[in-house]
């Protein structure tokens, strides 16, 4: 069973950086680089939003428009990790992050979450 762990979440004034990292585990029957990796987010009492996705090939990415520019997400294959690195935060990118793995075969994992909240 695939598991997926966030960490580096914090409580930041706006307009500094956080940088994310999602660890993964637990593969069995394909290896981290054929997952693809996306990082989502849940604003209070708002619905789940897509935020960031890397595909198979590390330069294969994609972002909302509202983080794109100050966002950037990254895979290092040899940790079988994904990052997440966020520049100039705002307010309104106070969400829980999570992140999501799916598999060759469309299998979906998700992680927990990690609490990112932006207030000075």
């Amino acid at each position: 069973q695939v598991q997926l762990v966030e960490s580096g979440g914090a409580l930041v004034q706006p307009g500094r950086s956080l940088r994310l990292s999602c660890a993964a585990s637990g593969f069995t029957e394909f290896t981290f680089s054929y997952y693809v990796m996306s990082w989502h987010r849940q604003p209070p009492e708002k619905e789940r939003e897509l935020v960031a996705l890397i595909g198979t090939a590390e330069d294969a990415t994609n972002y909302s428009d509202s983080v794109k520019g100050r966002f950037t997400i990254s895979r290092d294959n040899s940790q079988n990790t994904v990052y997440l690195q966020m520049n100039n935060l705002k307010p309104e990118d106070t969400a829980v992050y999570s992140c999501r793995a799916v598999s060759p075969t469309s299998t979906i994992y998700w992680g927990q979450g990690t609490q990112v909240t932006v207030s000075s």
